[in-house]
């Protein structure tokens, strides 16, 4: 609580509650849970301070959760008739825009996915680095599927042999 002096006058400042239900993060001002300043008056309670205007002193970005698009979005599909969309909209506080690019994010998936955009600099997919170790892991495929018919022709050629009787030059160790 801060303690304020103004004209004669002590004058508490006792910050509200603030709102954590993951759909907003700024204090909701119609119920009157902002910033309370509560006049105490040093001599006399007769006199009584203009009413506080509730103003953020710092405006903070509305933050909202996957759970809560996807439930506005379900309640926004369910309006049939006229105005309420409109109603649903000034009653949670938001705009057109906002349903635009939530229903765009739920189509492009993101919004099922729930895996955060990386920020900063997107890799670049035609970087040399990215096409030599493209390049070496198509080459190590095509030479192991050469080394896998190789050893499968001379094991066909091993059962040959032993079936006919040839003695191989390379089996000194049988």
């Amino acid at each position: 609580m801060k303690n304020l002096s103004f004209n004669r006058q002590q004058i508490s400042v006792v910050p509200g509650s603030k709102v954590s239900q993951g759909e907003r993060s700024e204090p909701r001002r119609a119920e009157g849970t902002g910033t309370t300043a509560v006049s105490v008056a040093a001599h006399s309670s007769s006199s009584s301070l203009p009413p506080n205007p509730e103003v953020v002193v710092k405006a903070t970005r509305r933050r909202f959760t996957v759970d809560y698009k996807l439930k506005i979005l379900d309640q926004a599909d369910r309006c049939q008739q006229d105005g309420q969309l409109g109603a649903l909209l000034r009653r949670e506080g938001l705009y057109h825009s906002n349903l635009q690019l939530w229903r765009q994010q739920r189509e492009q998936g993101i919004l099922n996915g729930l895996t955060p955009r990386q920020r900063g600099r997107k890799p670049n997919p035609h970087s040399q680095l990215v096409l030599d170790n493209e390049q070496l892991k198509r080459q190590n495929q095509r030479l192991s599927k050469r080394l896998q018919q190789a050893e499968i022709i001379i094991e066909f050629q091993k059962k040959l042999a032993e079936a006919l009787g040839i003695p191989l030059q390379g089996d000194s160790n049988e």
